[in-house]
């Protein structure tokens, strides 16, 4: 396989945003068809970055019928993630989807399920795993440099950061608010770093305070109360089954003046670490010769290849990597769909103890 083609579902924001520049960064992807329930979109999107004989359609159907895509990229409203994705790789193509991986878990199981059993690869848009700061955390984990982690934070916390375009603010297609939206990606690299993905118990809780606010403060201007039928913050605690405990805590719009959004702390019994510094991010804590010490490694500098050619922004090494296993069994798929479910139950159990205000077990 000489060139990947790429059909591309939903051209809006995250599509131009993100996926379409990086990919359009890898020598081997090709973009050959795009789709969107607007038609201007997907004319737009074929314009800037497809293949000279790109294609443009208004109905996902009709690209999943073009028999030389090899890959699509599921970039839709979460609602139509999981039924794009499954039909997807019923068609035989191989897809990435967009964070987070479903509007629910049940959703969820359905295209990990499709995706055993037509042993087409999927993967999810968690393109933060590829930060350097993270990437180099990563490997202080692996040789055992934090020890056992017993306690984690997840933050993604905005004082006013409501997205107020798309459909980001309505429940029925987005299934949720800053919880499933920005803090997916924050619970999702406290897992990765501790690799533990085995959750007993969560309790949560999720507010609607802020959003009947008339002409509020806010990064992209004031939003419409009558289209905010989400919440504007949620946190939750997760007790996994080896004991250690995960805090959430997301918002879009929160009182505080501590703004973490993406950010993790991890906690072990050798050392801590967090990515709240201001200069080099990544922040070591711990205790040596009867002294603690604090260390910034400066991730500016150079130094370990994490992945073959890792240069650029974190989406384009995303890119880079998924193209690279696409064509090559032997390199690594690092965000792994059966990952990617566990954290969409993990936000969906949130939601549940919010709304009946008692603990969720899993079996």
């Amino acid at each position: 396989m000489d060139k990947v083609r790429i059909g591309i579902i939903g051209c809006g924001g995250i599509a131009f945003g993100k996926h379409m520049p990086s990919l359009a960064k890898v020598p081997q992807a090709e973009m050959v068809a795009f789709c969107d329930v607007a038609g201007e979109n997907a004319r737009k999107a074929a314009k800037e970055y497809g293949a000279k004989d790109a294609k443009c359609f208004t109905d996902y159907r009709e690209l999943l019928s073009e028999k030389d895509i090899d890959v699509v990229h599921v970039l839709t409203p979460n609602k139509q993630h999981s039924f794009i994705a499954v039909d997807a790789l019923e068609a035989g193509k191989h897809v990435m989807c967009e964070k987070p991986m479903a509007i629910n878990s049940a959703e969820a199981k359905k295209m990990l399920d499709a995706a055993k059993r037509t042993g087409k690869k999927l993967t999810i848009g968690y393109q933060n795993r590829f930060k350097p700061e993270i990437m180099y955390l990563k490997k202080m984990v692996e040789n055992g440099d934090l020890g056992e982690i017993y306690y984690a934070k997840a933050l993604a916390v905005r004082r006013r950061g409501v997205p107020t375009w798309g459909v980001f603010l309505d429940a029925e297609n987005q299934g949720g608010g800053p919880l499933i939206d920005i803090a997916t990606h924050a619970l999702d690299l406290c897992l990765y770093e501790m690799n533990n993905y085995e959750p007993q118990m969560v309790v949560g809780a999720s507010f609607r305070k802020l959003a009947d606010h008339e002409n509020a403060a806010n990064i992209w201007g004031p939003w419409d109360p009558k289209k905010f039928t989400v919440e504007d913050a949620a946190f939750g605690f997760v007790r996994m089954k080896n004991g250690a405990l995960i805090s959430v805590e997301s918002s879009w719009a929160l009182n505080t003046l501590r703004a973490d959004d993406g950010k993790i702390v991890l906690c072990g019994d050798k050392a801590g670490a967090d990515t709240l510094g201001e200069k080099n991010v990544l922040r070591i804590n711990g205790e040596k010769f009867s002294k603690l010490y604090t260390m910034e490694p400066d991730l500016s500098a150079g130094g370990v290849d994490f992945y073959a050619g890792t240069v650029g922004k974190p989406q384009d090494i995303e890119a880079r990597m998924w193209i690279d296993h696409v064509m090559d069994d032997s390199k690594p798929l690092i965000v792994k769909p059966e990952q990617a479910y566990v954290v969409t139950q993990i936000l969906e159990a949130i939601y549940q103890s919010a709304d009946s205000g008692k603990p969720v077990y899993f079996d």
